[in-house]
């Protein structure tokens, strides 16, 4: 028996006022008198404002994920598998958001390690427990988790530099500071080669963000070390994005078999 849309409604209606709550801390970072993109922190490992633009692709796939949950197939994979985790997740992006864009570097740091914690228990919940079954969990649940995980550990990492990091526009890069960004670029580099060679399949729009911010680091570095070694990675980087693209090749290929084999089968048993 199909369930009710009002199912879980109590929950559901938690979803869409933290929803809107999450969306309007990030509004408030663009809409605010001065543009906060440019009045942080500058490190070397800040990258270009458009780099933020994944936040919008992120809130309008949310957008669907809420529209999504008052499906049956989306009650069983938000409500009962992510359950109050989402609104945990949006309750911390916005403290951590307001905490970062009001210049509060460590606090926020600590804030994006639980937003962090709480999107990669996520992201583990819907891989491991919630396979795909429809193109509605492909693109509403698994998509934008996906993009979320891998954003989240570009936050921390750049949050942390504006932490305990030096200046960019009072200190030049000295040689501790370009050690402690190379090892931020190949930690960020190796955690987008884990996403896409981590299955068979691998995790594309996860690999993306990673490679679209090291890009944007390039992008928006000077200094001549910082500024190579972030293309150097950006281009391992990519060799991700195009292992994550075959695979999905792959999914899809293997999938197309499976349709072929069932249209082949025969419609009554025993002939």
């Amino acid at each position: 028996m199909a369930g009710s849309w009002a199912d879980g409604i109590v929950l559901k209606i938690v979803n869409i006022i933290v929803y809107f709550l999450f969306l309007g801390s990030n509004i408030y970072t663009i809409a605010a008198p001065h543009d906060i993109y440019y009045a942080t922190k500058d490190t070397y490992v800040t990258p270009a404002p458009w780099a933020f633009l994944i936040w919008t692709l992120i809130h309008l796939l949310l957008l669907g994920t809420i529209v999504y949950q008052f499906t049956e197939e989306g009650k069983r994979v938000i409500i009962d598998g992510i359950s109050w985790r989402f609104a945990l997740l949006g309750v911390l992006n916005a403290v951590y958001v307001n905490l970062w864009a009001t210049h509060h570097y460590i606090v926020s740091f600590i804030f994006a390690l639980l937003v962090s914690s709480a999107v990669t228990h996520i992201y583990y919940t819907v891989k491991k427990y919630h396979h795909p079954s429809t193109t509605g969990d492909e693109i509403f649940v698994h998509l934008p988790f996906s993009l979320y995980h891998g954003w989240t550990t570009v936050l921390v990492i750049l949050t942390a530099f504006q932490a305990f990091g030096v200046d960019a526009h009072r200190h030049p890069a000295g040689v501790w500071t370009k050690v402690f960004v190379f090892l931020a670029f190949f930690f960020l580099e190796g955690t987008s080669a884990a996403y896409a060679f981590g299955s068979v399949e691998g995790d594309l729009p996860a690999s993306i963000a990673i490679t679209w911010s090291l890009y944007a680091i390039f992008a928006h570095q000077h200094e001549p070390f910082v500024h190579w070694t972030a293309l150097a990675f950006a281009i391992l980087s990519t060799l991700s994005v195009i292992k994550g693209i075959y695979g999905l090749c792959v999914r899809y290929r293997r999938g197309g078999i499976i349709l072929e084999d069932e249209e082949r089968a025969p419609l009554v048993g025993g002939r």
